[in-house]
């Protein structure tokens, strides 16, 4: 009963801690919530606050880049109206110049003067315009030159044969054009073969001096060739000539090294006396049918053999005895 007593005390105590600790948790939790909550509040003040700076930025460099570009289109306006003038009072200048040389034609050198109209400061700063500046001084040239059709004045006749006027001048340009283009290529056509041409002659010119065929066809001229770097003159030889130092070379060096070799030997091996077998049981091993007897004296000449005979006999009899032992 005791036992029992003291257990229920201990799970009361725990169930107070337990009460306690999770009571502890949840106010820190709370606590950290409503940090969280705070957190979050002052994130979206902020994002608020940078959107709005964001749009006041955004406003302010828009307002930059339309006053820039109003800026810049006054000034493109101001420099072609400008143009304009300087285009117009050119060509009136133009018109004059030509009503003069039509009225003095008999005058040549005047002619020339008129013609060459304007120093030479002119000229480079003609050539010294980018293209964008030509082909606006074209256009304001043209719209200076071809003056505008007055539709209002004309009837239905005159407006027909302007149309066919303006059609036969159109077909004109077209042929023209087609013309042209056919006579860019057939003169492509005609530079290519002229330049294989050439490049067939320089080949030839390059083997009979004695170079690589693609020597003289190349961007720069070839390299002078010297015959050695401590003789300072030229390589006259073919290429041909220098071909055939390259060929060969250690394998011909050898071959005749190991030719001369084997001659050696050869001479020594013809020069060595020749030996015969001995004798056995009065007959000469290997001996045809129907050869002649060996003369004595070689079989003399012949004598040391026998002894190297009697120690083979005398070797055969003690293996003989060995294996009748065995």
């Amino acid at each position: 009963m005791a036992d029992a007593a003291e257990d229920a005390k201990r799970k009361e105590e725990l169930n107070n801690s337990l009460k306690e600790y999770i009571s502890e948790w949840r106010k820190t939790r709370e606590a950290e919530e409503d940090e969280l909550t705070k957190l979050k509040e002052k994130q979206a003040k902020r994002k608020e606050i940078r959107a709005e700076q964001e749009k006041k930025l955004n406003a302010a460099k828009k307002e930059e880049e339309e006053k820039m570009k109003k800026e810049e289109a006054d000034r493109k306006a101001k420099e072609a109206e400008e143009k304009k003038k300087r285009l117009e009072e050119a060509e009136a200048k133009r018109q004059e110049m030509l009503d003069a040389q039509k009225a003095q034609k008999a005058d040549a050198n005047e002619k020339k003067k008129s013609v060459a109209g304007g120093p030479g400061n002119d000229a480079r700063k003609e050539l010294s315009k980018t293209k964008e500046q030509l082909e606006e001084e074209k256009k304001i040239a043209l719209s200076i030159r071809i003056k505008p059709l007055e539709l209002e004045a004309m009837d239905s006749d005159d407006m027909k044969a302007k149309a066919e006027d303006l059609f036969k001048v159109i077909v004109q340009l077209e042929t023209d054009k087609y013309d042209y283009e056919q006579r860019k290529l057939t003169q492509e056509l005609d530079l290519k073969e002229l330049k294989e041409r050439q490049k067939a002659q320089l080949r030839a010119k390059a083997l009979k001096k004695g170079l690589d065929p693609e020597a003289l066809t190349g961007k720069y001229p070839p390299k002078i060739r010297m015959y050695s770097k401590y003789e300072r003159r030229t390589d006259t030889r073919s290429y041909d000539d220098r071909k055939k130092m390259y060929e060969g070379g250690w394998e011909v060096v050898r071959a005749e090294h190991l030719e001369a070799s084997w001659k050696e030997k050869h001479d020594e091996w013809s020069k060595r006396p020749s030996k015969k077998l001995p004798k056995w049981f009065g007959e000469r091993p290997g001996k045809k049918a129907g050869a002649p007897e060996t003369p004595e004296g070689e079989e003399e000449a012949e004598g040391a053999a026998p002894e190297e005979e009697d120690y083979d006999e005398e070797e055969e009899e003690e293996e003989e005895y060995d294996e009748e032992e065995e």
